[in-house]
């Protein structure tokens, strides 16, 4: 069953280009990886800081997959240091199950 990775990030104005940039490298990649079916970014409307990345992945071992990527881990670790933090993801799924 496909998925989707919700990233919330906050970057300061003054790092939003490298940012930017640094989201084109990752998307790049990830349209390699095996399972990757899409993605966006959109940026908030009320706070022009606030960016959240959606992707959609065939399933979520697919999703695993892409996180142990070397490659993807050395652009992620650049993202982390440029915001100076860690960061987070969320996973759905389609449906309700019980």
């Amino acid at each position: 069953m496909s998925i989707k990775v919700l990233i919330k990030r906050t970057v300061p104005q003054e790092k939003a280009r490298e940012m930017l940039n640094l989201f084109k490298e990752m998307r790049s990649l990830a349209t390699g990886q095996d399972g990757y079916i899409s993605g966006e970014t959109l940026k908030s409307t009320d706070r022009l800081d606030v960016f959240l990345v959606i992707s959609t992945w065939a399933s979520s071992a697919d999703w695993e997959s892409w996180l142990k990527n070397k490659k993807r881990q050395k652009i992620q670790g650049k993202i982390d240091a440029l915001l100076g933090g860690n960061t987070s993801y969320e996973m759905f799924q389609y449906g309700l199950r019980e």
